[in-house]
């Protein structure tokens, strides 16, 4: 399988011209070569992980893409067959075996509500928290790390990156940072890789990944 990182929280995963996506939102470009698509995952229903642009020019391109996300995402997603699922939730698409955990966003403030929020799994090698520190608990082979993002602090994702203890992690949620700001993320993410043994990845946008 193939990873390629997209702008901010957007991924693709590719296995023999199958795709899965990720989080396509507004920070990511619009994604216009989506054939092969067979599923969509959305962590949460913030703008920044989704927009009915991306799903609408996705599910164009691939009538039959099938959807998936918390309960939030189908209640914001109106007009797009999203499919419920919660923490423990497994589901099969083509290629693609998808595990869901956690089940809430990270407090942004307290004046702010708390959403619901999903980690993936994929192929229990690919673990995706969205916007939140949930540990998945099973061994990672890659981790996509949050580098920047107003619910956290860099010590709060070293933290968490030392505790799954990946074998291999790269930055996400980063377009909220500058130039100096990502370097700065890398460098903390690298060592919190480092001390489980991984290796730290710092894959920018159109980078990829063998996994």
């Amino acid at each position: 399988m193939r990873l390629t990182k997209l702008e901010h929280a957007a991924l693709v995963i590719e296995d023999s011209g199958d795709k899965l996506y990720i989080d396509p939102g507004k920070f990511t470009t619009p994604i216009t070569e989506s054939a092969g698509a067979m599923a969509v995952v959305i962590t949460h229903r913030h703008d920044d992980h989704w927009t009915p642009e991306q799903l609408t020019r996705i599910a164009e391109a691939n009538p039959d893409v099938r959807f998936f996300g918390p309960a939030g995402v189908a209640a914001a997603a109106t007009g797009f067959p999203v499919e419920t699922v919660e923490a423990g939730d497994a589901v099969e698409v083509g290629p693609f075996r998808l595990r869901f955990f956690g089940g809430r966003h990270a407090v942004i403030h307290p004046s702010i509500p708390v959403i619901d929020n999903l980690g993936v799994l994929v192929n229990d090698a690919l673990y995706y928290g969205g916007d939140s520190f949930t540990v998945p608990g099973v061994p990672v082979d890659v981790l996509a790390a949050p580098a920047g993002a107003p619910w956290m602090k860099i010590s709060e994702a070293m933290d968490y990156v030392v505790e799954v203890a990946p074998r291999r992690a790269f930055p996400t949620h980063e377009m909220v940072l500058s130039r100096a700001g990502k370097a700065l993320s890398n460098a903390r993410l690298a060592w919190a890789t480092e001390q489980g043994g991984g290796e730290y990845l710092p894959l920018e946008p159109g980078d990829t990944l063998d996994f």
